[in-house]
């Protein structure tokens, strides 16, 4: 087992699958100890638990909604006093959503923008006070390309993972006098259930538009949000990193 964050507590938020669980699993492959949040899925987080524990690393489990400030604050509470600190945040719950921008109504506006940008506000904000106390610290933000570039079909998700872009540029120079870093990373199409709903010829079609001809895969992301964890980029900040198999 790789030990580069030996002694590091990270938190992973809805890492109770897809590529929560990869990155998960990838931080406790290299010496972490793994706070493992969800909301739902009891059955998932459990299983991302035992895989954790399964590899000889440490890890537990939180059940809370970070869609609300109350509940994202009370459960960074409830980790410090357990494990004493938290190293890292990774910003990872979310939704995808897909139709036409017009057919959206309110409640499509309020669920996918908490879902994928306040949930990022509210666990950040919980977090940073421990953080700055002891001068150190790391955010990672899981975004997406089209928070680059935008897609059409998926307006709502484009513009809450666009926040989170600006969100994660401006805040990292805003922390980097306390020495604490922000940086994203953008997947592209990762294989995970998410993308599951597509067809074999959708499947096929997407594949022959991206030159490395694959969809990436879970672990990739996670192994990407380990160098960003660790003092390897000790000297990045405020920078989106795309993972997206050269599709943009």
């Amino acid at each position: 087992m790789n030990e580069i964050l030996k002694g590091k507590v990270v938190l992973v938020t809805g890492s109770s699958r897809g590529i929560g669980r990869s990155i998960a699993i990838e931080m406790a492959k290299s010496g972490a100890m793994v706070a493992i949040n969800y909301m739902l899925d009891e059955v998932g987080a459990e299983e991302t638990l035992n895989d954790i524990k399964n590899m000889g690393a440490y890890s537990r489990k939180y059940k809370a909604d970070v869609r609300n400030f109350k509940d994202s604050e009370e459960m960074i509470g409830n980790i410090v006093k357990d494990f004493g600190k938290i190293d890292v945040l990774v910003n990872n719950a979310g939704i995808s959503s897909i139709g036409l921008f017009i057919d959206n109504t309110e409640d499509d506006y309020e669920h996918v923008l908490n879902s994928n940008f306040k949930s990022v506000y509210n666990c950040t904000h919980a977090v940073l006070k421990n953080m700055i106390e002891r001068k150190s610290g790391v955010i990672i933000n899981i975004s997406s390309i089209w928070g680059n570039v935008g897609a059409s079909c998926e307006v709502l998700y484009s513009a809450s993972k666009g926040a989170i872009n600006s969100f994660t540029k401006a805040l990292g120079k805003e922390l980097a006098p306390s020495n604490i870093r922000v940086n994203a990373i953008a997947p592209g199409v990762i294989d995970t259930n998410m993308n599951r709903y597509f067809s074999d010829e959708e499947t096929k079609a997407l594949k022959e538009e991206i030159p490395m001809e694959r969809f990436g895969k879970g672990e990739e992301v996670g192994k990407l949000a380990v160098f960003l964890a660790s003092e390897d980029s000790s000297y990045i900040t405020s920078k989106i990193i795309t993972i997206d198999g050269g599709l943009l």
